[in-house]
């Protein structure tokens, strides 16, 4: 039993190997009624997913791969990213708890510690009505990965970022404290999560260069804000503010 909370992690089901911890968690749910906070971890994912069916890569046994079943039914289906945001923001948490420095939040939930991605997130919900039923928030962080493979230039590790090896379960129990801490957060004061996100957020208020996905277009632009339903909200040099979804700007 995890000491250090009052539900997240108090129920953890480990398995050497699964394909996805989130498909597990999902099926799980499909079939029972698990406790609040209970988690699915495992030592290694043969199809581990990012945002958009993105792929997941991690070593076995060196990093935290696990999903957490949360019960959000007081939250309104068109503010879920505030979910997002505070999942997001406990991880950032988690390793800035370790790694001497500030871990930022790139837009949407990937967490960065300089130019580097340490950690991501995939949250997966199911509605009722206009409320959330429930939602599985897959995390995926690299603690004690030595190497990655060359196309993927920016991923890093805290080991990477550190020199130093940690402990998987004291960083997973960190994890499981910081995850409550937020979800608590965002609903009893969720303006905080969403000031400290912006706070948090890579890039932020700074002028750099993207890419629109759709046509490749580069411009020049600043990030000045994430609306309620997780647009972001970038001015764009010598022209107006455009707001874009999931997979359509890229960061360069």
């Amino acid at each position: 039993m995890n000491l250090n909370t009052l539900f997240v992690g108090n129920v953890v089901q480990h398995f050497e190997a699964l394909p996805s911890t989130n498909a597990y968690a999902t099926e799980l749910l499909a079939k029972t009624a698990p406790n609040e906070g209970t988690v699915i971890s495992a030592g290694y994912q043969k199809a581990g997913r990012g945002q958009i069916g993105s792929s997941w890569t991690a070593s076995a046994g060196k990093n935290l791969l696990l999903s957490v079943i949360l019960y959000p039914r007081w939250l309104v289906a068109q503010q879920q990213f505030l979910l997002s945001r505070a999942v997001a923001l406990a991880v950032a948490d988690t390793i800035t708890h370790y790694v001497d420095g500030e871990a930022q939040v790139k837009w949407p939930n990937d967490v960065y510690f300089g130019d580097k991605k340490l950690a991501g997130i995939l949250i997966q919900n199911s509605l009722s009505g206009k409320y959330l039923q429930w939602s599985v928030v897959g995390i995926g962080l690299n603690v004690n990965e030595a190497a990655f493979p060359t196309d993927l230039p920016k991923a890093s590790s805290m080991f990477l970022s550190t020199g130093q090896k940690f402990d998987l379960v004291e960083v997973q129990q960190t994890l499981f404290k910081r995850l409550e801490q937020r979800y608590l957060q965002v609903k009893n004061k969720p303006s905080i999560t969403r000031a400290e996100y912006l706070q948090n957020l890579y890039r932020y208020q700074e002028w750099h260069h993207f890419q629109m996905v759709e046509n490749g277009q580069a411009f020049l632009g600043q990030i000045i804000g994430v609306q309620e339903n997780g647009k972001l909200a970038i001015q764009k040099q010598g022209s107006g503010v455009q707001y874009f979804d999931l997979k359509e700007v890229a960061f360069i």
